[in-house]
């Protein structure tokens, strides 16, 4: 079953459009309090066809995924109540709660996990509030999280540049698998464990 490469040819159709990078920008804000797809998605075909702008796209991405994430984190901190109906209805209840307890133990370095891997990072954003984590931790384990992450994407792409468009199109349904089975299978750990 093709799932990601329709998703991947359709933003390297958007990363050719006059307005590719308020996308990408509006993909990175959005991202990080409910959106499913991770800018990525856009910030790797923008910067395969414009390889001498990626500092600038993973810079922006960073920064916007960030202003993102503090959105997350002030309903988790001021609107939990109004949002929880909506979190348990998507099933992400008990991977809440459980998200929830974990920033007791490892505060920072939870939301630099959940900010550099495929795990959905919104769900660690809300989290953030609502375990009234400490606001600077929250932001330094976003920035230096997200900076890597989008840094790296970028940059690895700019650097590959048309060699690696090739591999990217052949691998993207088993890099969309793989990222899709890490996801779940940390979502089962979290619901098992506790």
């Amino acid at each position: 079953m093709r799932l990601f490469g329709p998703i991947y040819d359709y933003c390297l159709r958007l990363a050719g459009h006059v307005h590719a990078e308020r996308y990408l920008y509006g993909v990175s804000l959005v991202e990080a309090i409910f959106f499913p797809v991770p800018p990525d998605f856009m910030l790797a075909p923008m910067t395969l066809a414009k390889p001498a702008r990626w500092i600038r796209y993973a810079g922006f991405t960073t920064i916007v995924s960030i202003v993102g994430g503090l959105i997350g984190y002030l309903i988790g901190l001021f609107a939990i109540d109004v949002v929880m109906p909506w979190i348990e209805r998507f099933g992400h209840g008990d991977t809440f709660k459980h998200v929830h307890e974990l920033f007791a133990l490892y505060g920072f370095w939870i939301v630099f996990v959940a900010g550099f891997t495929p795990i959905p990072y919104k769900v660690f954003t809300i989290a953030s509030g609502a375990a009234q984590m400490a606001l600077l931790p929250f932001l330094l384990g976003s920035l230096t999280s997200r900076g890597l992450r989008f840094f790296l994407v970028a940059g690895l792409i700019a650097w590959g540049g048309p060699k690696l468009a090739p591999q990217i199109t052949k691998y993207i349904e088993i890099i969309g698998w793989v990222c899709a089975v890490l996801i779940l299978g940390l979502i089962g750990w979290l619901y098992f464990r506790g």
